[in-house]
Parts: structure tokens; sequence; C-alpha cells
């Protein structure tokens, strides 16, 4: 009798999921300095004096800027540093994150 031979092959899949990244976005009011946002910006979100001067005008001209791409716990973590310096401070700063 002859041999039968079956042939089995293996296919492992890999599938790498990357981090989703979230943008925050800060949004524009009435009462909130625009030294004070530039301020933030530097503290909080760590950009140079003229990239957060660029965004702040960027936040006074279109009502909302995109200050940067983080992960998850970076962008709750910043926004809610920054929320919290601007009450503390006495304005009404509106800073959020969505996904990207």
């Amino acid at each position: 009798m002859a041999k039968q031979q079956h042939s089995i092959r293996e296919r492992e899949r890999l599938f790498t999921n990357f981090p989703k990244h979230y943008k925050v976005i800060i949004y524009n009011d009435d009462f909130t300095t625009m030294d004070f946002v530039v301020k933030l910006l530097v503290e909080v979100f760590y950009k140079s004096e003229s990239e957060a001067t660029a965004i702040m005008l960027m936040v006074h001209e279109q009502g909302q800027g995109v200050v940067g791409l983080y992960s998850y716990d970076m962008a709750v973590s910043m926004t809610t540093r920054a929320t919290a310096i601007a009450r503390d401070a006495g304005y009404p700063l509106r800073i959020g994150y969505e996904p990207e």
C-alpha cells in the first residue's frame, strides 16, 4: 500500500495593535488671556515659546487648536493638570481630548 502524505501548513498570524493616540484640544474663550495660554502650553505641555505662541494664535483665530498627540494616559493627565491650573488662576479655559 502506498504511503499518503498529508501536508498541513500552519500559518501564524501576528497582529500588532498600536495604542490609539489622542489629540489634546484647547478651545477659545473671551476671558482667558493669551499670555496665560502660552504659559500653560510651556509649563504643562512642554512647548517652546514660539510653538506655544503659534498654537495660541491658532486657538484665538480658529476657535480651537490642537496642542499635540499623546497616549490616552498622557492626554488625560495633561488635560486634568492644565484645567486645574486654569481654574486655580480663575480662568474658564476649556481643554479636552479626543481620539485621533
